[in-house]
């Protein structure tokens, strides 16, 4: 019996290679175009051609070893933590107003001085909260359909977390911890009906928080009519939609972009995509999307598959980290294509920023492990229907 149950312990999974080779190439791309995109802001400030470059090189071999150590962590693991997960994302929510440690850029409050770089403490959060809240869901699954007081709760701590966000401010981010808390909700069987009435309340409050902020009012209506400012609020939108169309179907060439020139700010952050489209093309740029579609698309069948086998936390965290980059990407390349308001989101893995590639990694890696433990668990179950009932209680 000991020996069996020794053998049972001793398979092991595979990680899927799909979803490795998807992710690999994403962070190759945001490399390559944070090169060519940073060539000009990287002379003006200062840091030389490829200085940017480096540092997001850099960022990417550091987010790739935190994707590694989270692949060896078991699930169960961070199952059994995940009320510390929560608090430590109020923690860091609440670091950045400490004196000495916040850091404030442009006049929001949103990083922290770790002394050779500033992190942006809300990355962390969007991988933390997601194992929050399978924790939560798997722990209350079956209330998800009949408790009003059981679907509330993960409302109310989103809630709590936005307001701690929306005091940097970072209306973006805000908007997307409600859209994984929904997102989640829906896809892990919550009453549909009755989650109707806290989205339709915080869509409302939404709209207010744009109507009443003459900032974010400003957004929207250069957003729905930039021309009309071209070298003002819709100066940014009308030079992305201009290397857009630039690129026609191939693109001018890598490198050969005239907006990263310094005419489009933030070229090789929020509005990277922009330069995707000008430099490769519609051929290159629709590459793009289609990796983020398959990642996106094997995230929830790997969600799907592990309620399946009743392996929920893994199931909700992988439907949560696919929701996660589903909505930030089509906000990010939204934005540069004209179709959405403007809003400071980068797109996952390729856009510069060590705090956004860094957490990124580490949630690949997570979702990589949760590949590893359902094909290990697989394994398990049909080597018990080989070896019968003993080595299946074993």
């Amino acid at each position: 019996m000991e020996h069996q149950a020794t053998r049972f312990n001793d398979i092991r999974g595979q990680i899927d290679p799909w979803l490795l080779i998807a992710s690999l190439l994403l962070g190759a791309i945001g490399v390559v175009m944070v090169g060519s995109s940073s060539l000009a802001i990287g002379e003006i400030e200062k840091v030389g051609k490829a200085g940017y470059l480096i540092k997001q090189s850099i960022f990417l071999a550091v987010g790739v070893l935190g994707a590694i150590v989270m692949t060896r962590i078991e699930l169960k693991e961070l199952e059994k933590r995940a009320h510390l997960a929560l608090l430590l994302s109020i923690a860091l929510l609440l670091l950045v107003w400490v004196p000495g440690l916040g850091v404030k850029v442009n006049g929001a409050r949103r990083w922290i001085n770790l002394g050779i770089s500033n992190f942006q403490v809300v990355e962390a959060v969007k991988l933390l909260f997601i194992i929050w809240m399978a924790s939560f869901m798997k722990r209350f699954s079956e209330g998800l359909q009949a408790s009003w007081k059981v679907l509330a709760t993960p409302f109310a701590v989103t809630l709590f977390l936005v307001v701690l966000l929306m005091a940097q401010p970072d209306f973006g981010s805000s908007v997307l911890l409600f859209t994984i808390c929904g997102g989640m909700l829906v896809l892990g069987g919550g009453n549909v009906p009755r989650l109707m009435l806290p989205a339709v309340a915080l869509a409302i409050a939404a709209v207010g928080l744009v109507i009443f902020e003459p900032y974010r009012m400003r957004r929207v209506t250069s957003f729905l009519r930039p021309w009309d400012d071209p070298f003002g609020q819709g100066y940014q939108l009308v030079n992305a939609l201009m290397g857009i169309g630039r690129g026609e179907w191939l693109g001018v060439g890598l490198g050969g972009s005239i907006q990263k020139l310094n005419y489009l700010p933030e070229a090789n952050t929020d509005f990277i995509a922009s330069i995707i489209g000008e430099e490769l093309g519609f051929v290159g740029l629709s590459f793009v999307i289609l990796l983020y579609a398959f990642f996106v698309g094997r995230a929830f069948w790997y969600g799907v598959k592990c309620v399946e086998m009743r392996r929920h936390f893994a199931g909700y965290v992988a439907f949560g980290i696919g929701l996660w980059f589903a909505f930030q990407a089509f906000v990010s390349m939204g934005v540069n294509m004209g179709i959405l308001p403007t809003k400071g989101l980068t797109l996952p893995l390729i856009s510069y920023g060590g705090s956004s590639v860094v957490v990124s990694c580490a949630a690949v890696g997570v979702l990589l492990r949760v590949t590893y433990e359902l094909d290990r668990a697989k394994r398990q179950v049909a080597r018990s229907r080989e070896e019968g009932p003993l080595f299946a209680t074993a």
